[in-house]
């Protein structure tokens, strides 16, 4: 992926000075500049990271230190970000940065101002930002603001927020956004530090990814330092009216007063969490461990920001049942962030050993039955991803030249990625595969490797000494699907709900009849996820008469039935399906509602008609991996 960017040299000085950003589309100098030979410039992505234009094998920006004011009535962050530069190569005369839809107003090195061009922007990757080094810099300065519509941003009104008196302000930066609201080198193999001040109205509390202090004065200024090296997109930050409660002594919540208490209920097992995981993989490296618990908009259900991960409310649910996701955002502490995927095509590296984490944590916590079976409902979301899945992108490492880095979010770096593992640990006994990982946290800390690094890592550390069959491991790696022999996850628990499911569907049963008393939320869900894709309007009308399924305040079950709804057109919860998706943007709840919606004409109006009507509490994420299904 190129782009050629011509500019005039000596224009460019003059514009700098005048503190203007260049148009990316003027490739010929303006009346009253300075002429000079035009000089050609071939923009292209790294070749170690196709999402990415910044020239970091040549200068290499190693700490950034923000200073940013944020404005709520315009929605943008203002003010400036300097880079610490290590040269790499001699004589490189300029440092190639990435950016989406910022307002450059200049660029400094001291009081000297530096010639700098935008790129004409791409599509998925945003635009080039060139700077020109006269001489080897230590350090540049980028002044700036964001967009109002910047990807990695949303601003809520205080409408939009759970007290209804405060504006709030959440980033999310993962996997290409961090470069919407900072200008860096956007890529994970780039681990950088950071600090920043952040000023803000003092009635709200800003937080980070970074060092927060829960006692911290609301004086509307505050600061942050980020010690540890960690990929841009892992920089995170938040403004709203946010209190903070501890859970242990490493561990808290920062939430909205009114979410606050029921947050640190849910996930008072936390520190529990964080304990168990040191004693098998060491020592956590990141201080302190704090939840965000953020408004239903956010896109996802997590996000594993060092220090402080961002957490959906939607997995509140009063009984600690979806609390695996703080397991796996938690987990991602060790394989993620202390250890990084160098570029998006190896999401595996981070997602697969984190998820196989996730399900030794719960065992840990909660018992081997909740561990069998939270992986077989995973595993069974696995089939569901890669039955409509291109074979292609079934693959661990996939490519992704060319392509929205935000599509490798799938099932398959998660499940599959978790699958591999444990087929590894089933051939060499838990307590060595164990040992394993603890050594490979510890090899490659705060490093980024790439696929082709790992498996020569296991080749030498697990191959060679347990005779492992190298060709399936570069299968399960390499080749679409699963492997035959895969393990298959069984769960006892699930064999009640089998029997139950078939006897109803026989009509042995009416639903009142089945005995579901002290059947769990993981039980419920692989009783409505695996039900037959049609059903008739009487045997709808008698589950939700027996157990209230349309009015289900857990979301996870309100999400299976409202896929059965939906298929089968039961109209009774169609105002309930209506209220769901507007009351919640993370995806992986709204998108199949989206897309199922559309498979008929009646289904994409009303849909059309909800999404439009919702999409401005949407965050930008939702929106552009929704709308699609509804124009």
């Amino acid at each position: 992926m190129k782009s050629i960017v011509s500019y005039v040299s000596a224009a460019l000085i003059i514009m700098a000075t005048l503190g203007c950003s260049p148009q990316p589309e003027s490739a010929t100098p303006q009346a009253g500049q300075t002429t000079a030979a035009v000089e050609s410039v071939e923009v292209s992505t790294n070749a170690a990271d196709p999402h990415s234009y910044s020239n970091f094998d040549q200068v290499v920006v190693r700490h950034v230190a923000l200073d940013l004011a944020v404005n709520f009535e315009r929605s943008v962050l203002a003010g400036s970000a300097t880079l610490t530069l290590e040269h790499l190569q001699p004589g490189v005369s300029q440092l190639i940065l990435d950016s989406r839809d910022l307002m450059v107003s200049k660029v400094t090195a001291g009081d000297a101002e530096l010639a700098f061009q935008l790129a004409p922007a791409d599509h998925h990757l945003g635009s080039a930002l060139i700077i020109e080094l006269p001489t080897q810099l230590e350090t540049v300065t980028v002044h700036y603001e964001t967009s109002p519509s910047a990807s990695g941003l949303q601003w809520l009104t205080p409408e939009q927020t759970a007290g209804k008196k405060q504006p709030f302000l959440f980033s999310q930066a993962q996997a290409i956004h961090a470069r919407s609201f900072i200008p860096l080198q956007d890529s994970p193999s780039v681990r950088i530090t950071y600090q920043a001040r952040i000023t803000t109205a003092p009635e709200l509390l800003a937080v980070m990814s970074a060092s927060n202090e829960p006692d911290t004065a609301r004086d509307g200024e505050y600061h942050f330092t980020m010690p540890q090296p960690i990929p841009a997109y892992l920089i995170a930050i938040a403004v709203g009216d946010l209190q903070f409660a501890p859970m242990g002594k490493r561990t808290g919540v920062y939430a909205e007063p009114s979410v606050l208490a029921s947050a640190v209920a849910e996930f008072e097992d936390t520190e529990s969490m964080l304990e168990v995981t040191e004693q098998r993989y060491g020592a956590y490296s990141w201080d302190r461990y704090d939840l965000l618990i953020l408004p239903p908009s956010f896109p996802f259900g997590g996000m594993e920001n060092p220090r402080l991960s961002f957490i959906t409310p939607t997995v509140i649910a009063g009984d600690k049942s979806l609390v695996s996701l703080i397991a796996h955002e938690l987990a991602h502490s060790w394989s993620g962030n202390t250890v990084t995927n160098a570029s998006w095509r190896d999401l595996w590296l981070n997602e697969g050993f984190t998820t196989y984490l996730t399900y030794r944590i719960m065992e840990m916590i909660y018992g081997t039955e909740r561990y069998d079976m939270e992986a077989l409902l995973g595993f069974q979301d696995l089939q569901a991803d890669m039955a409509v899945m291109a074979p292609e992108d079934t693959r661990l490492q996939i490519d992704l030249a060319g392509r929205d880095p935000d599509e490798v979010f799938s099932d398959v770096p998660y499940e599959k990625g978790a699958l591999f593992l444990r087929e590894i640990e089933q051939q060499v006994g838990r307590e060595a595969f164990d040992a394993f990982l603890l050594q490979y946290f510890a090899d490659f800390a705060f490093k980024s490797l790439d696929t082709a690094t790992f498996e020569a890592y296991i080749k030498e550390k697990l191959i060679k000494p347990y005779d492992l069959d190298e060709t399936r491991i570069v299968s399960w790696i390499h080749m679409p699907g699963l492997p035959d022999g895969h393990p298959m996850p069984k769960s006892p628990a699930f064999t009640l709900v089998d029997q139950a499911r078939t006897a109803w569907l026989a009509g042995e049963l009416n639903a009142a009849a089945l005995t579901t008393d002290n059947w769990v939320v993981h039980q419920w869900l692989y009783f409505l996820n695996n039900m037959p894709e049609t059903l008739t309007q009487e045997q709808l009308a008698d589950l939700d008469g027996a157990f209230a399924l349309t009015n289900s305040s857990n979301n996870e079950i309100a999400h299976s039935w409202l896929m059965l709804v939906v298929a089968n057109d039961y109209k009774p919860a169609w105002p309930q399906l209506e209220s769901f998706l507007k009351s919640i943007g993370r995806n992986k709840l709204v998108k199949p509602l989206y897309e199922s919606l559309s498979q008929t004409p009646e289904g994409k109006a009303f849909a059309k008609r909800v999404f439009d009507e919702a999409k401005a509490g949407y965050h930008p994420l939702t929106v552009k991996i929704n709308e699609k299904f509804v124009n």
